[in-house]
């Protein structure tokens, strides 16, 4: 069963709307007393990564997730707060995955936020992305974005330079697009997860 981090800085509602289409059962984390119910945790995120990054500390669920052992899949902002650390608030984050999180301003010549779908190459043998075919569509809504580095980078998306799409250490799974808005393909990779 599938816990959501919910700490003020989510995207519940899409995320348990597509769940529920998929018949995916979940619940909510609050405290982190509540990651012991779930073998399985997404962290969902809109908005500013800083801002996330202190709700998460206030309601005193970073350090738990830091040490969490489970499946855990980060989405979007919940894919930033696993890195280092992000332009955006000059924010230290969790620290889970070591990269950095920055600002498309000033580095691509094409429109910021990056909006819309974009295409994306993956590592054939990744387990998130069993049954989809490479180079498929995912939808986008970021203005910063991961650094691409091989070791930890998963799927690599272009615009106007390449990014991590997605990011992997150990129990650690973490995506820059919204799988729930990214239509079958989106729904293939949460089963997946569901499924690790």
């Amino acid at each position: 069963m599938i816990g959501i981090v919910n700490y003020g800085a989510g995207n519940i509602f899409s995320i348990t709307a597509a769940l529920n289409r998929l018949g995916i059962s979940y619940g909510m984390i609050n405290t982190a007393s509540d990651f012991d119910l779930y073998d399985k945790v997404i962290i969902p995120g809109v908005g500013h990564a800083g801002a996330a990054m202190e709700k998460l500390v206030e309601s005193g669920l970073s350090e738990t997730i830091k040490t969490l052992k489970k499946p855990v899949l980060g989405i979007c902002v919940g894919m930033q707060l696993m890195t280092d650390f992000s332009e955006e608030g000059n924010a230290d984050l969790l620290g889970i995955i070591p990269l950095k999180t920055l600002h498309f301003e000033g580095k691509v010549h094409e429109k910021v936020p990056h909006m819309g779908w974009n295409s994306i190459k993956f590592e054939n043998n990744c387990p998130l992305f069993m049954d989809i075919p490479n180079n498929s569509y995912f939808y986008f809504v970021h203005s910063y974005y991961i650094e691409h580095e091989l070791t930890y980078s998963v799927a690599t998306c272009d615009y106007g330079l390449p990014f991590s799409a997605a990011i992997a250490r150990e129990n650690f799974w973490a995506v820059q697009f919204h799988p729930e808005k990214s239509g079958q393909v989106g729904e293939q990779l949460l089963r997946n997860f569901n499924n690790f």
